[in-house]
């Protein structure tokens, strides 16, 4: 299949976008990262499954470790500005090294198809164990007045066991 791709400016201005997104999340500037997606966002992350051999699925096609919209994402969001976001005392430092950045038109003329790799390290407290993260995601951006928006993210963790106890941030 032949790349359809986009042109460079519109690629750059992409990854421009990802990687602003990435640094609001790992600033904690929660709110700001709500400014980045599209009031109709689905943000999906599929539980990763081990199967057999040649298995027709390694993702779950039904079951989810997140299935959220803007409302459940903000509601996120103010339970991490308060005391009782227990998973997240002490506050996890993250970093997301978001790279393999390709973009393709998307369905509608205003809407790109963006695949990206992202490794997300999470640290927490004084723990000198580390958790790691390797996420493959599909992202849907969708151009507004003044840049991109991010209006799907089909994240999928490469692991099938987390290694945390918890898994509170955003991927």
């Amino acid at each position: 299949m032949a790349a359809k791709g986009v042109d460079r400016d519109t690629l750059l201005d992409v990854a421009d976008f990802l990687h602003r997104e990435a640094l609001a999340l790992d600033e904690r500037r929660y709110r700001d990262w709500l400014g980045y997606l599209t009031d109709d966002i689905s943000y999906v992350v599929p539980l990763r499954v081990t199967r057999e051999g040649l298995a027709e699925w390694e993702v779950s096609p039904t079951a989810r470790i997140f299935d959220d919209d803007k409302q459940t994402l903000t509601l996120r969001v103010a339970r991490l500005e308060t005391d009782f976001a227990w998973a997240e005392q002490p506050p996890s430092r993250t970093r997301h090294y978001v790279t393999n950045v390709v973009a393709d038109p998307g369905e509608r003329d205003d809407e790109l198809l963006v695949s990206s790799n992202c490794l997300v390290y999470r640290s927490r407290g004084d723990s000198i164990e580390p958790n790691l993260y390797s996420v493959a995601r599909r992202d849907t951006l969708r151009r507004a007045a003044d840049g991109w928006l991010l209006a799907r993210r089909y994240a999928v963790l490469d692991q099938a066991v987390i290694n945390a106890h918890n898994l509170s941030i955003f991927l």
